[in-house]
């Protein structure tokens, strides 16, 4: 553990009403210190912080971090970005900026402070990989001009001006490579994987699976991310990453939409759509690093997060329509 672990901090989180941010935020208060909630409610939710909203050591500022931020914080954890395809491939020029320029004026306010700053990336800068699983070392596989493109490169953009502001003005960095996070409040019609096949056997409706299902991914439950995210932040201080956070169980999609329906007591049925286009085939994080720097390994087993995920969407008011 860092020399400052159990001190107060101010501690600044972009994208904070997102379904990542809001978790992290609630930790981070939990442990006593004080935060800036930053959010620009592109597609972050009030309604994910409204408890936290009289709280006396929370602040909200609805902020779009493309734009230069001017606040006095100890660390910054820079989770600002649509997360989901239907979200940012929705305005994919936004979303390169948001990646781009967000990490810029993040970088240039903790080298304004002298500050240490978490970077929120993701497994999505493997691309549709060809080694598998994934480690730190592999350099991905990824379409620069496809529909996904504005994400995967943006993010890989974004970690070379962090490992950049590192090298040439020295800021202390951190860099999480994030595998599939669920869990509750995340939104129902985000077009993920888990969300829509909740969902859809809620309500009754056909569970879409694209391709054979055949393809395989690897969901962490969002309280074993964010307790890696904050074990990275507070790591050694040679210790930059980039580091594979997520859980390194491998599922089908085809399994995980049996599972859904089964625990769901859905009569819903399964049915196959064309595969989108650069969907990856494989997704499974090598965790080798986090273990040993970090001390870190999920430990909240596929079916155990989805009971707490189906009983948050089951207790939504209003079942919405997909986007």
């Amino acid at each position: 553990m860092s020399r400052d672990y159990f001190l107060q901090k101010r501690v600044l989180v972009t994208g904070g009403c997102g379904f990542l941010g809001s978790h992290l935020i609630d930790r981070l208060i939990e442990q006593g210190h004080e935060v800036l909630c930053v959010d620009n409610l592109f597609t972050g939710s009030k309604s994910n912080i409204s408890h936290l909203l009289q709280h006396p050591r929370f602040e909200f500022m609805r902020h779009d971090v493309c734009l230069p931020l001017f606040v006095e914080v100890d660390e910054i954890y820079n989770l600002a970005c649509p997360a989901s395809p239907i979200h940012y491939q929705h305005d994919p020029v936004q979303t390169t900026k948001v990646s781009v320029h967000g990490a810029i004026n993040m970088l240039g306010l903790a080298k304004r402070l002298k500050c240490r700053i978490l970077q929120a990336s993701t497994s999505e800068v493997y691309g549709d990989p060809v080694v598998h699983p994934q480690t730190e070392d592999y350099w991905g596989n990824v379409n620069p001009i496809g529909i996904r493109s504005c994400y995967d490169e943006g993010k890989r953009c974004a970690e070379t001006l962090f490992f950049d502001y590192n090298r040439q003005h020295d800021i202390e960095i951190k860099v999480a490579r994030i595998f599939n996070t669920y869990g509750p409040r995340m939104h129902p019609s985000d077009g993920r994987v888990v969300s829509n096949f909740i969902m859809q056997a809620i309500r009754g409706e056909d569970i879409t699976i694209f391709g054979n299902g055949s393809q395989t991914r690897s969901f962490c439950y969002v309280d074993d991310l964010v307790d890696g995210l904050m074990k990275l932040m507070n790591s050694s201080d040679g210790f930059t990453g980039p580091v594979n956070i997520g859980n390194p169980n491998e599922f089908s999609i085809r399994e995980l939409a049996e599972l859904v329906v089964e625990m769901t007591n859905s009569g819903s049925k399964i049915i196959d759509l064309p595969l989108p286009q650069d969907d990856p085939k494989q997704r499974q994080p090598n965790i080798g690093l986090a273990k040993s720097e970090l001390g870190w390994e999920p430990t909240i087993e596929l079916k155990e997060g989805l009971e707490k995920t189906i009983a948050y969407f089951e207790s939504l008011d209003t079942i919405p329509a997909q986007l």
